[in-house]
């Protein structure tokens, strides 16, 4: 997976879970990292950790002046943006449509839709110039499927899976490779989050159906590659045991 050797991805959400795992696996493959998200001790500290081809910008994805103040930052320092991951989420509030706070019901789908719409517009305009770069979006399956007490997570996503589709429309004849990717459930901090609600199905799985936060990042890792070309302007699943075998997880 040498195909991000000497590449500058950016990756949004980077303080923990699948974020954290996926600067990790792809500076280990050669790649610049650049980590973004609000909590600046936690992105500094995993840089620290990496080294010289890390970068942590403080930025709330939700702004877009924080969006694209952090890409130029990443061109001036790194000379290129080829890779950005949209992965930055959140699954609060969790609460029916009936109690849930309108002020935080708009910040989720701020975070959760706006943000991935700013996180494409930030970089567009740089990966058209150049005829190259990928963009990938953190789905989930509650894009598809509505979740009780998860209106804002299921309609966030959903339109972050539309807008994915729209943006590979739009620019798949410049060269750029956008796809989407679902992974399932990942032990997490959201998933420790979703069981102390209580609230729904998915609040009551065992800890240990959830997959290892290693995965997603490796999967992500493989749809940088021309492996994954075939699914260009789609959602791949990590439910799908197709692709667990065609990027050897088991």
């Amino acid at each position: 997976m040498s195909d991000v050797a000497g590449k500058t991805v950016v990756i949004t959400g980077a303080s923990r879970g699948i974020g954290a795992a996926c600067a990790r696996i792809f500076a280990s493959e050669g790649a610049n990292v650049v980590l973004l998200a609000r909590s600046g001790a936690e992105i500094g500290a995993i840089a620290s950790e990496i080294g010289v081809g890390a970068l942590a910008l403080e930025c709330d994805v939700s702004k877009y002046s924080d969006v694209l103040n952090a890409i130029a930052q990443t061109k001036s320092h790194f000379g290129s943006v080829d890779i950005l991951i949209n992965n930055a989420g959140v699954i609060e509030p969790i609460a029916n449509l009936s109690t849930a706070d309108p002020a935080e019901w708009a910040k989720a789908i701020e975070i959760n839709l706006t943000g991935v719409f700013n996180g494409m517009r930030a970089v567009l305009p740089l990966m058209r110039e150049a005829h190259s770069g990928t963009i990938i979006t953190v789905s989930s399956g509650a894009a598809h499927n509505p979740i009780e007490a998860w209106s804002h997570y299921c309609s966030s996503k959903a339109g972050a899976a539309m807008l994915t589709r729209c943006a590979h429309l739009e620019n798949q004849a410049r060269g750029l490779r956008i796809m989407g990717m679902s992974p399932g459930t990942v032990a997490t901090q959201m998933q420790r989050d979703i069981k102390k609600s209580g609230v729904n199905p998915v609040s009551q799985l065992d800890w240990d159906v959830h997959i290892p936060v290693d995965w997603p990042a490796k999967a992500l890792l493989w749809m940088c590659t021309k492996d994954s070309d075939g699914w260009l302007g789609q959602e791949i699943s990590l439910r799908d045991d197709d692709i667990r075998s065609r990027i050897s997880l088991s």
